[in-house]
């Protein structure tokens, strides 16, 4: 997808009108229209269901405007969002919203997310939907979220054969560029510039691991450090996945998908803030040089880790650049990663569970997904179980023998190697969806990052 679905307003043009129907009201709204559309709506049984719309023909022919359902009051996707299920479903031309829309920048957003494709392998198709954006939102906003999301989405859906740590570091220098932030990308002597157990994990695949450590804005500016996990493929290692848990492995980079995106829209909104982005990047392989069930790995942190078994590596290799990122004693430290399938058997694939100490931090992070409709739910970082991570043999394992609450305690490893931060907050995503949502298809997804962004645009202001 290229340019944006969404055009600002000219005068003179001419757009086909959507009526947004809601359920409770279907008979008030049906009034406004003739009795020939009348007509056209009871020989079809438009009742104003959520996500139906109806192509009502003018008296030429061609589409005289279209009826969109919102549903009734009870829908359960009765929000803004349900607009990205309209553009896909129209024919090409110009469009705009001919009845008052509750939350109008949402819906504009939403309608044009809802067309988002993956082109990268096949030959582009283009809608030629276009919605002119409704009076008084914010189009530069509306695009700058959208440009962010998709850069999530494209990073995501890219399979592994074209996307090793290299290139993933190579799509932060790319968005470096853009923005003129500062970036390092630390290769060969990742060993030696004193990160461990990223060294570790990426080991045993021919494909060199590497941190990227990108910098934007003032250093007057409060300090934000957004992490995300670059897995950009998980075989398990020698605790090998079986074949179908593999199947969706190249998504394990979508920490750091999610990231970029998140970055992307703060650079380009100029928040006023001095922003941070890791992304640790390796690929979780199997060789000879793989590390092992059993082993013990030093950290940037100091501590000693026992390793429980090769398929957690996601959070060994967050844990040193969380090291890292405390070392400046940052305001706020987020972590982003497909982390543990524990959080979907609680959540599901649409709802991300997060872990927080900030109780402020974590309302207003909640208030803010529910404003954009990019919904959360807190997770608590429980400290009886911290001891599940006890090692006899180094200062902590990485994951727990129990089986409980894997979520819970892979935060609460995060955890340990933060001190220094004045609030830390790990968001445990899916970055994917298993089939066609509202605001987009199935594959890759942006999680969080519209919710975080209005959050950090609130105190950047």
């Amino acid at each position: 997808m290229s340019d944006s679905a969404i055009v600002a307003s000219k005068a003179g043009q001419i757009a086909i009108p959507i009526h947004a129907l809601k359920g409770e009201s279907l008979d008030a709204s049906l009034n406004a229209l003739d009795e020939r559309e009348r007509r056209l709506v009871a020989a079809v049984d438009f009742k104003g269901e959520a996500g139906r719309h109806l192509l009502v023909p003018d008296a030429n022919g061609g589409i005289g405007r279209v009826l969109f359902g919102l549903g009734g009051a009870d829908a359960v996707e009765r929000s803004p969002l349900l607009f990205g299920r309209l553009g896909p479903a129209l024919p090409a031309g110009l469009y705009r919203f001919a009845s008052d829309v509750e939350q109008p920048e949402l819906a504009a957003l939403a309608f044009a997310l809802g067309l988002y494709r993956f082109d990268r392998y096949r030959k582009p198709k283009e809608s030629g939907v276009r919605l002119v954006a409704p009076e008084g939102v914010d189009l530069a906003r509306i695009n700058t979220i959208r440009e962010g999301v998709v850069l999530a989405r494209d990073l995501i859906n890219t399979p592994a054969n074209d996307l090793s740590p290299r290139d993933l570091a190579a799509a932060a220098e790319k968005l470096a560029a853009r923005h003129g932030a500062k970036i390092d990308v630390i290769e060969g002597e990742i060993l030696e510039r004193g990160f461990p157990m990223i060294h570790a994990v990426g080991a045993a695949s021919d494909r060199a691991p590497c941190l990227v450590d990108m910098r934007w804005g003032s250093e007057n500016h409060p300090k934000v450090t957004l992490i995300g996990k670059g897995i950009v493929f998980d075989t398990g290692g020698l605790d090998i996945k079986p074949s179908a848990a593999m199947l969706l492995m190249k998504k394990d980079m979508g920490g750091a998908a999610n990231v970029l995106g998140l970055a992307s829209m703060i650079m380009d909104a100029g928040l006023r803030l001095r922003l941070r982005v890791l992304i640790p990047a390796a690929e979780n392989a199997i060789s000879g040089r793989a590390f092992r069930p059993g082993d013990i790995l030093k950290s940037r942190k100091g501590m000693t880790v026992e390793i429980g078994n090769t398929d957690a590596e996601g959070r060994l290799v967050l844990a040193d650049a969380l090291a890292l990122a405390d070392e400046e004693s940052p305001r706020l430290v987020v972590t982003m990663a497909t982390l543990t399938g524990a959080a979907r058997v609680a959540l599901g694939p649409e709802l991300p569970p997060f872990f927080t100490d900030d109780d402020v931090f974590a309302d207003e992070i909640e208030s803010a997904a529910a404003e954009v409709y990019d919904p959360v739910w807190r997770l608590p970082l429980w400290r009886p179980y911290d001891s599940w991570l006890h090692s006899k043999i180094a200062d902590l394992n990485h994951i727990s023998t129990n089986g409980f609450a894997g979520s819970i305690v892979a935060a609460l490893f995060l955890r340990r190697f933060v001190s220094a931060v004045a609030t830390f907050a790990h968001f445990d995503i899916y970055a994917w969806n298993p089939t066609s949502r509202p605001l987009g298809p199935e594959g890759g997804e942006a999680q969080v990052i519209r919710a975080l962004f209005h959050h950090l645009a609130k105190i950047a202001s």
